[in-house]
């Protein structure tokens, strides 16, 4: 921590002498502080499983947040740094909705997001955003993707994010068979959260959606 002590974690716009951007990595630990979402592309639509984590005085913070009829994101870290990001996927998938009369394709979406998140690492007086997002939807076909903080994001066909993503994703590779169903994955999430999680984990802190191929509509779990 030598380095970053002679200041070159003051900043965003500042590398390291090693090529690092220590204000970036500071929101990836943020974002990996978060609660835990799991997703799972299937031959049916696709799904996320969330864990929500839970105040006795306040209840649960919101995971779950839905962009357009076919577009639903999950969200682990500091989750008010998630709500201009999503507000600006929100706005986009209307605009093309209007325009053209036609579902906006998912990954024009995750696009989007990530020039916002990217941007915030190029000025003065700005902080990275310290989330990660699960955006999952369905156009031609089912797709999951993952946005990180630099504004970086890779489609998977199964991943997680939040505090366990590492331990989640290790289950997900032995567990993850092509061809699964929408009612399969949703069986094979929550096992592996109850796994994971173990006394954290909870029924009632469980929240989710599921977008399928047939309806390509947002449903709520």
């Amino acid at each position: 921590m030598e380095k970053e002590d002679q200041g070159y974690d003051r900043t965003a716009t500042m590398f390291s002498p090693e090529g690092r951007i220590i204000q970036a990595e500071y929101a990836k630990k943020a974002a990996g502080m978060g609660s835990d979402a799991v997703g799972i592309v299937c031959n049916d639509g696709v799904i996320i499983i969330a864990n929500k984590k839970q105040d006795k005085l306040a209840g649960f913070s919101e995971k779950i947040i839905q962009v357009d009829d076919h577009i639903g994101v999950a969200v682990a870290g500091i989750i008010s740094d998630s709500f201009s990001l999503i507000s600006e996927a929100q706005v986009l998938a209307q605009k093309h909705r209007v325009t053209y009369d036609s579902e906006i394709d998912v990954k024009s979406v995750v696009k989007k997001i990530c020039s916002v998140m990217q941007s915030y690492t190029q000025f003065e007086g700005v902080r990275p955003f310290g989330v990660d997002l699960m955006v999952a939807g369905v156009d031609e076909k089912p797709h999951l993707f993952v946005i990180e903080p630099m504004g970086t994001f890779l489609e998977y066909k199964a991943s997680a994010i939040g505090e366990h993503a590492a331990e989640i994703k290790e289950e997900l590779r032995k567990e993850y068979k092509s061809g699964i169903t929408l009612k399969e994955a949703k069986t094979l999430c929550i096992n592996i959260l109850k796994k994971i999680l173990i006394h954290e984990f909870k029924p009632s802190s469980i929240d989710g959606f599921i977008i399928s191929l047939k309806d390509r509509t947002f449903k709520k779990l």
